[in-house]
This record gives C-alpha cells, structure tokens and sequence, in this order.
C-alpha cells in the first residue's frame, strides 16, 4: 500500500508534463473560461484533485498518489514564487487586463477576443452598479476573467 509502484522519476516527469500543460492551455483559452478563478488556481485545483482520485482508485499505492501531489505543490508554490520575483515570469502566466469599453463606447474587436457578448459585458457591468454604458469612462476584463469598471 505504500511501496511505490511507479518510477519516482516518472512520476515527477508527469506532473511537471501535466502542468506545463494545462497552463499553456488556460494562457491560450478566453480569461472567462476559468471563472473567478485565476488561470494558476484554476490548474492547481484541477491537477490536485485529479491526483487524489488517482491515489484513491487507479494507483495502488498512497505514495504514488502524494508524489504526484507533492509535485503539484511544489511546482505551484515554485512558479507563485518565481513569478513574484521576475515580472517576465508574471507576464507569461498571467494575462494583462483586455480594455472592453472607453469613454463610454465598448470595443467589440476586444470582446471578440474574450469571446463576451455585449449583453454578459452589460450585465457583468449592472452587477456593478453601472446601468448604462455610457457612464463607464473605462472597463477591462481581468486576467481571472471578470469585468471592472471606472465610472465617469
């Protein structure tokens, strides 16, 4: 039960493969598609999660399912870490804000790009408080995918 039944090195070479993907994968999808989370958040939950069912069922061994899990952890907290300290690191992880209207009048070649209907930026932008697009000196969809808006 607790004898590992996979290589360690193979296992540490899945995580990292693992994660390196899903983040290049969320860094080329819409912001939107992850929700509230941010893209970094988003991949941890998943990849833990995921390892954790595997310990649970398809590994046989706990220790294989904590290596994966380790790995995770250690890569997720490396990258915060790195990221912290290099912006060049920060600016590949992470999106830069996307400017959905100005002074009033919205940009649809940039809600295209976010793939985000007029009608979910007005609504995004009610929840806000902003009824009306025109009152909104300027609005941008975050790179964990919600909208915010300065008023005039």
């Amino acid at each position: 039960m607790f004898e590992l039944e996979t290589p360690l090195a193979e296992l540490i070479a899945r995580g990292v493969f693992l994660f390196l993907g899903f983040m290049f994968i969320f860094r080329v999808l819409p912001r939107r598609t992850g929700g509230e989370l941010s893209p970094m958040d988003l991949v941890f939950l998943l990849l833990i999660t995921e390892s954790a069912s595997h310990s649970l069922g398809e590994f046989s061994t706990l220790t294989d399912g904590a290596v994966q899990i380790g790995v995770f952890v250690g890569l997720n907290y490396m990258t915060n870490k790195l990221s912290y300290h290099f912006p060049v690191i920060r600016r590949l992880l992470e999106q830069k804000p996307l400017l959905v209207i100005k002074d009033g009048q919205i940009i649809p070649e940039n809600l295209k790009k976010e793939l985000l209907t007029e009608d979910e930026l007005k609504g995004n932008l009610r929840m806000d408080g902003v009824d009306d697009v025109s009152a909104v000196k300027v609005a941008h969809v975050e790179s964990d995918g919600r909208v915010s808006a300065v008023k005039k």
